[in-house]
């Protein structure tokens, strides 16, 4: 009788340890942080890993995650400087920096995710709003999101959270916008055009009547050179001449005759002179 009691009690003295003990020791990983609640109240928050104690069924364990976590919001409109409508869509990276003043304001992810997108998006439509659209999809993007982020955790820290970085993922324009923005930068891109072709054909005009000017001072330049060698050429050719002539008179004059009758007489050709012309001496003699 003794022994069954005993091995009851040991029994029941078991299955009580065994509920009591989760219920006294809880484990925080070294991926999260826990805050331990008393009767429902925020008493203390634990950061560092390892194995601790808890009063069982009076004190309560909230666990959360200290990695870095995303957001990702829905896709929403905002209007630029210049008055266009632009659809962004945005993400966030985020951690809780104070787990005890995230449960009081947050509670939890779900509640923070919700306060971020008011707080991002509200930040993110008046930046966006100091832009142009132009500026917006070119090179000012990147300062736009670290404004956003700046101005993000000026807010964040109230709420136990910390904004690492906010980023655009897409921005579109709406569909009944894109085809008048399409048209317009079409229209300004042919205005382009006409403008560069202008003025290449109004350099081209230039260069053109460069180059005839050019090509009219060579060519006049040319001739001169060329009636200037032929004016020597010619001085030289009447000097051997004359020099020829002045050595043999009557050898000059047969061969000057002897040129005369093969450029005349050559083919058909008629001449109407007297026989006892002097240009015929060279044929009565040789008759």
């Amino acid at each position: 009788m003794m022994k069954n009691l005993s091995s009851t009690i040991t029994i029941l003295l078991l299955f009580g340890a065994l509920i009591l003990i989760p219920q006294v020791f809880f484990i925080v990983d070294q991926t999260e942080s826990a805050v331990v609640l008393f009767m429902g109240k925020p008493l203390k928050t634990i950061r560092d890993p390892g194995l601790n104690i808890r009063i069982p069924f009076v004190q309560q364990v909230l666990y959360f995650d200290n990695r870095i976590l995303e957001y990702d919001a829905d896709a929403r409109v905002v209007v630029t400087k210049d008055k266009k409508n632009l659809v962004i869509d945005n993400f966030a990276k985020w951690r809780i920096e104070d787990p005890l003043k995230f449960y009081q304001t947050m509670r939890d992810e779900i509640g923070a995710q919700a306060r971020l997108d008011d707080i991002i998006y509200s930040n993110l439509r008046a930046e966006l709003g100091k832009y142009t659209l132009a500026q917006i999809v070119s090179e000012n993007r990147a300062h736009i999101m670290e404004d956003v982020t700046s101005d993000t955790n000026l807010k964040a820290p109230s709420y136990g959270i910390e904004v690492i970085d906010v980023r655009i993922k897409r921005a579109d324009l709406p569909e009944e916008n894109e085809k008048h923005v399409f048209g317009r930068m079409q229209a300004e891109r042919q205005q382009e055009a006409k403008r560069y072709r202008s003025e290449g054909e109004e350099k081209a005009i230039k260069i053109r009547a460069e180059a005839d000017k050019e090509r009219t001072i060579l060519l006049a330049e040319a001739k001169r050179t060329a009636e200037e060698l032929k004016g020597e050429g010619d001085a030289i050719a009447t000097r051997i001449y004359a020099e020829a002539y002045q050595q043999d008179i009557d050898f000059f004059e047969f061969i000057r005759t002897m040129d005369a009758y093969r450029k005349s007489l050559k083919g058909e050709t008629l001449l109407v002179l007297s026989p006892e012309s002097e240009f015929f001496r060279y044929l009565k003699k040789s008759r």
